[in-house]
């Protein structure tokens, strides 16, 4: 008997409502989604913020410092659009991908 793809996320993941690892839960997505939307809301306030860091405000307090206004766009950046995660693709052994072409292949 095959066990469907959602049995198997429950017993890898330990997780009793089945939720696959890595998946945000409800509270999380709204927030964020929540964040974005006060992001484009004030796209340009956000952006003569940033302006105001990275070149400073002319007093002695508001030095530029482009790297952190760098730093503050990256911290922005992330409610705007998940990180992604690093993907290794790998073959058998953990040894090298092998692609097999043939000529049928070529007349798809």
């Amino acid at each position: 008997m095959q066990e469907n793809n959602t049995e198997k996320q429950k017993r890898r993941s330990n997780n009793p409502n089945g939720r696959p690892p890595g998946s945000q839960n409800k509270v999380n997505r709204e927030f964020r989604e929540t964040v974005r939307m006060l992001l484009e809301s004030n796209a340009d306030n956000v952006a003569r913020w940033l302006t105001l860091v990275a070149e400073g405000d002319g007093t002695d307090r508001g030095r530029p410092d482009p790297g952190k206004a760098l730093d503050l766009l990256a911290r922005l950046a992330e409610f705007a659009a998940p990180k992604l995660g690093r993907v290794e693709h790998v073959g058998d052994g953990g040894g090298p991908v092998r692609i097999i072409a043939s000529a049928h292949d070529e007349a798809l």
